[in-house]
């Protein structure tokens, strides 16, 4: 990789920056200053700034426990967004894997990955996502029967892939997806003429949220919780 390119990707100055910091001599490779911003560097190479080490920054996969009032994007005029709870370096290349809405909560995987993330959010690799749902109605027994068929959303052309209804009590529900249709769940919920008053995120395929991350809290993933995806 050329050195301008290597110093852009690991570090926050664009490209036109790395270039002139290199041709000033505060870069080093292997110890030896270089100042050729072309100069091609191998993988294994040590590239200092200063006398400080710079690494690539390796794929990152990060669960975090979404609280109420954040949105799953990179930038948002209005509201909070939630690489801002993350202490990240270059936080800007990270993604959701599924987003969640401003008011759900629970479970949003990030990463830099987009093959790991492309397998959760491609609806025809059937990652299941579960969530605990309140309504402000009873829920009818003939939900399980419906989600389990697929329902006509408004203004969709195909009925929902078959999803897994099971009602805890009048009110209360957990729901299996294997897609993520905007607003899904709300609007399955409203085809039955019933309201979703909370909504929150447990699972993704077999990633569960940690019971020990307070709202707003994050984690590295675990090496089996990284590999499960695909599986």
């Amino acid at each position: 990789m050329r050195l301008d390119r290597y110093l852009a990707s690991v570090t926050d100055y664009s490209r036109s920056d790395a270039k002139k910091l290199i041709k000033s001599g505060d870069i080093a490779v292997d110890g030896r200053a270089v100042t050729d911003p072309s100069q091609l560097i191998p993988a294994t190479a040590d590239v200092t700034l200063m006398g400080v080490s710079l690494r690539a920054i390796g794929p990152r996969y990060l669960m975090l426990n979404k609280p109420q009032g954040y949105v799953c994007a990179a930038r948002d005029r209005r509201h909070s967004t939630v690489l801002d709870l993350m202490d990240e370096d270059n936080p800007e290349r990270l993604h959701v894997a599924g987003r969640l809405d401003i008011d759900t909560t629970g479970l949003v995987l990030l990463t830099d990955d987009g093959n790991w993330s492309h397998a959760i959010t491609s609806p025809q690799r059937k990652c299941w996502k579960t969530y605990y749902v309140e309504t402000a109605e009873p829920i009818a027994e003939r939900c399980i029967e419906h989600f389990a068929r697929g329902v006509f959303l408004k203004d969709d052309k195909a009925r929902t892939l078959p999803a897994e209804l099971s009602i805890i009590d009048d009110c209360r529900a957990r729901l299996k997806i294997c897609e993520g249709r905007y607003h899904q769940v709300k609007r399955m919920f409203g085809a039955e003429g019933n309201a979703v008053t909370r909504l929150h995120r447990e699972a993704i395929g077999e990633i569960s949220l940690d019971s020990s991350l307070a709202e707003g809290e994050y984690r590295a993933l675990s090496a089996d919780e990284i590999a499960s995806v695909g599986r």
